[in-house]
């Protein structure tokens, strides 16, 4: 068995709350700007446009949202999708605390499944067993 081992350039630099809030909208509608943006936010957060402002290009900076000037505002869109930023977040974590064994990460998750919902098990299970099916058709 091949043991695959985390690529440190996955690894994103720790995120904030306002900055998962920003991507959670962005996800939810792309190519908005600051000030959409803010006007989402006032109904569950306060601050301010330049706030908002200041956090979208530390967004940009980490490379998670890209930009387009429109006129004189830029319009943002976030550059990966939230799967994919769940797993390069949880890959980072993964590989600072791997200690050579798989087993106390894969137990971890499937606890946590299991306390998420009634049928999180099955579907993780679907998963796995979607993944070692396309493992056999790649083999061919």
């Amino acid at each position: 068995m091949v043991s695959k081992s985390p690529n440190p350039s996955n690894t994103l630099p720790q995120l904030g709350a306002l900055e998962l809030t920003l991507l959670k909208a962005l996800w939810q509608a792309p190519d908005q700007s600051a000030h959409a943006l803010r006007e989402q936010l006032l109904t569950s957060h306060t601050c301010s446009l330049s706030t908002v402002q200041s956090t979208l290009e530390r967004l940009h900076r980490k490379s998670l949202v890209n930009r387009e000037k429109r006129g004189h505002a830029y319009l943002y869109r976030a550059r990966m999708g939230r799967a994919e930023l769940l797993g390069k977040l949880l890959g980072g974590v993964i590989g600072q605390l791997h200690t050579g064994s798989l087993e106390p990460i894969l137990s971890s998750f499937v606890d946590f499944a299991d306390r998420f919902d009634d049928t999180s098990l099955d579907q993780l299970d679907a998963l796995v067993q979607q993944r070692l099916t396309q493992r056999g058709d790649e083999s061919c």
